[in-house]
C-alpha cells in the first residue's frame, strides 16, 4: 500500500500547479501518490496532469467535477474517498513544497494526531520568476537566492532557514494555534472519514479550520509543525471570497465548536 496520498485543491491555474508538480517530482520521500482534487478546470489542466503521467515523474489520479461555482468542500470529500492510502497531506495547487516536505510529514505523523504545517507566502514577481530549474535545484527555498529576486527581510524567513533544533524550537514557541490549514497539513484517513469528511456547506473561508475543530470534538489532538515542513504559496487573486461566504463559515464553525460534535451530515455521507 501507498503511504502517503497527497490531496492537491486546483482550479484553472495550471501555470501554479506545474511548479507545483515539479516540486513534488524532487521529494526525498519517494512512496506516495497524488489525488488533484479538481474543482471543475477546463482542459488545459488535463493536459497538463496526463503530460506528467506520461512522463511517469509522478503517480496522479485526477478527480474532477463540473464547475458549479466555488465547490472545494465538494471535491475534497471525494478526492479523500479516491486516497488508496491510510494516510492523507493536503495542501494547494499554489503550494510548491520543499524537497523534504513529505518526508517531515511521514516523520512527525502519529496516531491520535493531525498535523499542522504554514506556508512562505510569495509576491507575485518572485511567484512569476520562479521556473522548473529554481524548483529542481531548490535554489527557490535558499533566502540568499529569493533576496536577490527581491525578498525583504522578516521574521518570517526563518521558515525557510530554520532546521533541526531550531525548526522545532520555534515550532514550539510559535503563537499560532496548530489548526488544520488546508494548504499545509496532514492527517490519517480513517480519522477523517470518521467525522464526514469537510462539511460542503461552506464555500470559501475556513472550511478546513472546522474539519480540524471537529477532529478535535473526535479526541484528535494536533502537533505544529509550520517551521519544519515548508512550501511556497504563490500569490493569486481570491475573487470568490465574499463577505456573505465568510459570514456563513463563520456561523458553521461556531455551531461546530459550541454543539462539540465531531461528524457533519453534510459531508461525504449525506444524511
Amino acid at each position: 500500500m501507498t503511504k502517503i496520498s497527497v490531496i492537491i485543491s486546483t482550479y484553472n491555474a495550471e501555470a501554479w500547479l506545474e511548479k507545483v508538480l515539479w516540486g513534488y517530482s524532487c521529494q526525498t520521500f519517494k512512496d506516495f501518490e497524488i489525488v488533484i482534487a479538481d474543482d471543475g478546470s477546463g482542459p488545459k489542466t488535463k493536459e497538463l496532469i496526463d503530460s506528467f503521467k506520461n512522463a511517469r515523474t509522478l503517480d496522479i489520479n485526477h478527480v474532477w467535477q463540473e464547475d458549479d461555482g466555488f465547490q472545494k468542500s465538494r471535491i475534497l470529500n471525494k478526492a479523500i474517498v479516491a486516497c488508496k492510502s491510510d494516510y492523507i497531506v493536503m495542501s494547494d495547487g499554489d503550494c510548491i513544497p520543499r524537497a523534504d516536505f513529505l518526508e517531515v510529514h511521514n516523520n512527525y505523523k502519529e496516531s491520535g494526531y493531525f498535523l499542522s504545517g504554514g506556508y512562505f507566502m510569495l509576491p507575485m514577481d518572485i511567484s512569476l520568476k520562479i521556473n522548473k530549474d529554481d524548483i529542481l535545484s531548490g535554489n527557490c527555498f535558499n533566502v540568499t537566492w529569493l533576496k536577490e529576486q527581491g525578498l525583504k527581510n522578516s521574521f518570517k524567513n526563518n521558515k525557510l532557514t530554520s532546521k533541526g533544533l531550531k525548526s522545532k524550537l520555534l515550532n514550539t514557541l510559535t503563537p499560532t494555534n496548530a489548526s488544520w490549514n488546508g494548504h499545509n497539513a496532514s492527517g490519517w484517513k480513517k480519522d477523517i472519514v470518521a467525522i464526514n469528511g469537510f462539511d460542503e456547506r461552506m464555500q470559501y473561508g475556513g472550511q478546513d479550520r472546522e474539519l480540524g475543530e471537529r477532529l478535535f470534538n473526535l479526541g484528535i489532538k494536533s502537533k505544529q509543525i509550520r517551521y519544519s515542513a515548508v512550501c511556497l504559496h504563490l500569490d493569486h487573486k481570491r475573487g470568490y471570497k465574499t463577505p456573505e461566504s465568510i459570514a456563513k463559515n463563520q456561523s458553521i464553525r461556531k455551531h461546530t465548536r459550541d454543539s462539540k460534535t465531531p461528524w457533519t451530515p453534510f459531508g461525504i455521507i449525506k444524511d
